[in-house]
């Protein structure tokens, strides 16, 4: 039984090494010159620490980088989508799971079905909508797409159906219409699958490459992502120092927010369901 345990915890080190590697490369990277980082000779830990990439990039000194609107941009894109997401998806959820609606069945098959379409089929789509809106290198394109997650949807019904109806039957006893049931019952309940789906939703938003990419043109609109790609193929191309400082920066936000919600995450990951 000791072995065994020891052998899943050697396994559990030896994945986190992988994953955590390349981030303390990038790290490391970052607090490096140039000609340290191009240097023949690897190693993980600078010989010669140096800020010299990070204030460049904020004070601009080489190239004038709007490191501060990209990072706004994310946030203010990662936190619109992800209340926009929980604002659609709880509700749907709802709907389909705790009113009676026609075509329950139907919507719901169509929920599952659009998780097996890959998101590149509807990208050309969507950029041609936007298009002819005139929306492009807008907030409303970098938003909008991710308004409703068809798996936001299916993880809050799964949530949902696991309520116990005797609570939802007490409340509409004591008076609770439908909204009241939904906003003073059913959400204060599922704080930690809501927290998942806003980390979840956040973390992809943020992180999301190729469409902020092809959708915003104008440099000040870029988001973080958006942003070291153009700095990886322009100004950036040889200063690689600089690259990870900046690929660094965007990094860490989302560590951040998985950080400070991962008590949530575990919560609803570990829970079995409501107690009655």
């Amino acid at each position: 039984m000791k072995s065994k345990k020891l052998f899943y915890v050697l396994l559990a080190s030896v994945l986190a090494i992988i994953f955590i590697l390349p981030m303390l490369w990038m790290v490391s990277n970052s607090v490096k010159s140039d000609i340290e980082v191009i240097s023949p000779t690897f190693h993980l830990l600078p010989q010669e620490f140096t800020w010299e990439n990070y204030t460049s990039i904020f004070t601009g000194s080489d190239v004038e980088v709007p490191i501060f609107r990209w990072m706004f941009n994310s946030f203010f894109v990662g936190f619109a989508a992800t209340f926009l997401v929980i604002l659609v998806d709880t509700m749907a959820a709802y709907a389909l799971v705790k009113l009676d609606i026609y075509f329950k069945k139907t919507l719901f098959a169509l929920f599952v079905g659009s998780l097996m379409v890959p998101g590149i089929i509807s990208f050309l789509p969507q950029y041609l909508n936007f298009s002819n809106f005139n929306l492009i290198n807008t907030y409303y394109v970098l938003i909008l797409p991710y308004s409703g997650a068809a798996l936001g949807v299916f993880l809050l019904m799964q949530f949902f159906q696991s309520f116990p109806a005797e609570i939802i039957e007490a409340g509409r006893i004591d008076g609770a219409n439908k909204w009241k049931v939904f906003i003073s019952i059913l959400m204060p309940s599922s704080i930690s699958i809501v927290t998942t789906l806003a980390i979840f939703t956040f973390m992809g938003v943020f992180n999301d490459y190729v469409w902020p990419f092809f959708t915003v043109t104008d440099l000040n609109m870029r988001t973080m992502t958006a942003g070291v790609a153009v700095m990886a193929t322009g100004s950036f191309t040889q200063s690689y120092g600089k690259l990870m400082a900046l690929a660094t920066l965007s990094t860490l936000p989302t560590l951040l927010v998985f950080l400070i919600g991962q008590k949530q995450f575990v919560k609803s990951i570990t829970a079995s369901g409501v107690k009655q």
